[in-house]
């Protein structure tokens, strides 16, 4: 299904032209393999833009139905007080996992809460037992969370953007504070936390008194 010639192919240009950032190699093989070039992942990019600020665009929900189709499943979701939706695609990228939209409750307008990549049902994830294990894009936020709990979340450098603060061992199997960068859900990168853990702290070694 597509709306105006743009369907689930040039949607997964969209995702990919946020993730370039982080992972330019990763995305350009896969726009190959989508067999596009960068010119028609910018241009799939200030389609989807201009659509989303049009009058005439679909709102909430109905904007991924006519861009990608009925949804592959849809279930409900309680967040705190609400009692939201969660509708699921399968994308051809990434055929173990959904793209995934949360809509709020259809008594104020079923807004789309949060929209990126998750597992799909039934699918494993890789098995995370070191920072090492975090390969790019082989894991989403759920992924992660679940495998280095306590993990916080924290808010990206822009809306598609995700963090998350979490502890896990290092190669020498030493535990140490760690920061993951998502895009639309999906893993970018890892990097050692700045200002957390034992060196951080009064009379750590990074105390300079």
């Amino acid at each position: 299904m597509a709306i105006n010639g743009f369907g689930v192919g040039e949607f997964q240009l969209v995702l990919l032209r946020r993730m370039a950032d982080f992972r330019p190699v990763l995305v350009e093989d896969a726009v190959r393999r989508l067999g596009a070039d960068r010119a028609s992942m910018r241009e799939a990019n200030k389609r989807w833009q201009a659509m989303v600020r049009s009058p005439r665009f679909p709102r909430g929900g109905a904007r991924y139905t006519a861009v990608l189709g009925p949804a592959e499943a849809s279930v409900p979701r309680r967040i705190g007080d609400l009692a939201c939706t969660a509708r699921q695609w399968e994308l051809p990228l990434w055929p173990e996992l959904r793209f995934e939209i949360l809509l709020g409750p259809v008594e104020i307008g079923a807004p789309v809460l949060n929209e990126w990549l998750v597992r799909a049902e039934g699918r494993p994830g890789p098995e995370l037992r070191t920072a090492a294990d975090l390969a790019p894009w082989s894991c989403v936020v759920g992924d992660v969370g679940a495998a280095f709990p306590p993990a916080v979340p924290r808010e990206g450098s822009a809306p598609t953007r995700f963090q998350l603060d979490f502890d896990a061992p290092d190669s020498d199997g030493r535990v140490r504070p760690w920061t993951a960068d998502f895009t639309w859900g999906l893993l970018q990168e890892v990097r050692p936390a700045v200002g957390r853990g034992p060196e951080a702290q009064p009379g750590g070694r990074g105390d300079a008194r």
